[in-house]
């Protein structure tokens, strides 16, 4: 379930407009390694790799939307971090991600 989840986000990147190659292949890379990632904490954790390819989705969505909503892209980011926030030392890698992606998001816009 949570690879399906992944693979739609990335199926969701590489398919907008609103993003340009570069961008969009920079971004498909991280979102790799958050499926990296996420399918390790899937096997300690599944309920909250749950959460987190969920509102990895949700932000995503709401990121590449036509009309984006930038008040649902807020609380879609604000779950995210709040939901990798308890593995801020167990895994660092996770949050590195996260933030890298969020912060690409917000640099070109979206």
């Amino acid at each position: 379930m949570i690879n399906d989840k992944l693979k739609k986000i990335e199926n969701e990147i590489e398919t907008t407009e609103n993003i340009e190659a570069s961008k969009k292949n920079e971004l498909l890379d991280l979102i790799r390694e958050l499926k990296t990632e996420i399918v390790e904490l899937s096997q300690e954790n599944s309920e909250q790799a749950e959460s987190i390819a969920n509102f990895a989705g949700a932000m995503t969505h709401e990121s590449t939307r036509q009309s984006p909503n930038s008040e649902l892209k807020q609380i879609s980011e604000k779950g995210l971090t709040s939901a990798v926030k308890e593995f801020e030392m167990t895994h660092p890698r996770l949050i590195s991600l996260v933030n890298s992606i969020s912060d690409m998001l917000s640099g070109i816009g979206i």
